[in-house]
């Protein structure tokens, strides 16, 4: 990592902002640790290895002339890239200056070296969770329209039954299939790689499949409880030894507010959130700021509480999307995937255990009851996670002690 990036013509590229935070002062930290160099040295060396993408195709796509240093570059999560509907809106807070698609300003900028350029393109299937984002579908458009690029992926791109997650047909001249880059084990879940599955099927609503990979699977550590107290409780200690916990919870889930989780990790607070240890009350430890998909994807935590909001309930169809709007909740009709991709990702942030809390919500019958959080559909959502063979937290007896817990008094 902390070789000269430049004569190595490599780099790792990302939108993910919150991974890119954590790694680079993660990186920091331990190289002005080992003494290899001082932090302003070690953070420029950071910086060139890691890259924003956006940044990356911008700076790119605005000077024709810019001969990138780089000729192997890692695109991560490259099914996300944007479309050009996206690329050429950016974000709020930024005017884009793309005129194509991600994929299309990537391969025009690193078709520009003399030679040979290889682009690796990282894939992970249900991790869409914002419109916009393009898929595989937009990268084998792309190849297939400029003969210089040839590609070699897993059998799986071309099978996939999402038109937008297909590279391209199987008969396609520039594809060469290879089924070694298809990366079948799972690596984030510790105790057993069913994790995935279950929660695929559970957000499927294919209630019996999960139920027969969690009988399969006695090692599957998602469990259900309905108290806040009892959930931060289990969190501690199940967190024991050098294990850190923190809470997640969706960005649409706007009413968990009044349940009692209010507060949100800040773009700028990732770092520390990930990073720092109890008792310092920035760590994600701390169990105070629930962390939202767009500030723990693609990273982990050991121990992970979510917190399941009303932007994603159950009917007698199956799941519902919710968006809050003033203060009533509306059907999402267009947003389903990636709410339902929002849960995939929460769901799998744990390496070992994942706690769910479910609020209670409020009975009509209520002194002040809040419509916006009716009790019912809460019920109707935990009732499910059960059917599908999640545990009982009350009901668990392997819990270990609190006295075990590094993080408990």
């Amino acid at each position: 990592m902390f070789g000269q990036t430049h004569d190595d013509n490599r780099a790792f590229l990302t939108g993910n902002v919150p991974l890119v935070a954590v790694l680079r002062e993660a990186l920091s930290r331990d190289a002005v640790q080992r003494r290899v160099c001082d932090r302003r040295e070690a953070e420029r060396r950071v910086k060139q290895a890691l890259q924003n993408v956006h940044r990356f195709l911008e700076d790119g796509a605005t000077d024709p002339g810019y001969l990138p240093p780089e000729r192997l570059i890692v695109f991560d999560e490259a099914q996300r890239a944007w479309d050009e509907a996206k690329a050429k809106l950016g974000t709020r807070n930024r005017p884009s200056r793309l005129t194509a698609s991600e994929p299309a300003h990537t391969l025009e900028i690193m078709g520009r070296r003399e030679g040979w350029a290889v682009i690796i393109a990282l894939i992970g299937n249900g991790q869409e969770i914002n419109t916009g984002e393009a898929g595989l579908g937009e990268w084998g458009r792309v190849i297939a329209a400029d003969p210089r690029w040839r590609a070699v992926a897993a059998n799986r791109v071309v099978g996939a039954a999402e038109p937008s997650q297909r590279l391209a047909e199987a008969d396609a001249r520039w594809l060469t299939c290879d089924d070694d880059l298809d990366l079948t084990v799972p690596m984030r879940s510790v105790r057993d790689t069913a994790g995935a599955a279950w929660v695929d099927a559970v957000l499927r609503d294919e209630s019996s499949a999960a139920r027969t990979i969690a009988a399969e699977a006695p090692d599957l550590a998602y469990f259900v409880t309905r108290d806040i107290t009892a959930w931060r409780r289990a969190l501690r200690r199940l967190a024991r030894g050098q294990r850190r916990a923190g809470l997640v919870g969706s960005s649409g889930a706007k009413r968990l507010r009044a349940e009692g989780l209010a507060a949100e990790v800040g773009g700028g607070d990732v770092p520390d959130w990930f990073l720092r240890r109890w008792p310092d009350i920035r760590a994600s430890d701390a169990l105070e700021t629930a962390a939202t998909e767009y500030a723990c994807q693609g990273l982990e935590l050991d121990v992970v509480g979510l917190a399941w909001g009303g932007d994603f309930r159950r009917s007698p169809d199956g799941w519902r999307a919710w968006r809050f709007i003033g203060q009533n909740w509306q059907r999402d009709l267009k947003e389903i995937e990636f709410v339902r991709n929002t849960y995939r990702v929460l769901l799998t942030r744990a390496r070992y255990e994942t706690v769910i809390w479910v609020p209670p919500g409020s009975q009509p019958d209520d002194l002040f009851h809040d419509v916006t959080r009716p009790a019912s559909q809460m019920d109707a959502i935990a009732a499910h996670l059960l059917a599908c063979g999640a545990r009982a937290l009350e009901d668990e007896a392997a819990i270990p002690t609190a006295s075990s817990s590094p993080l408990l008094p």
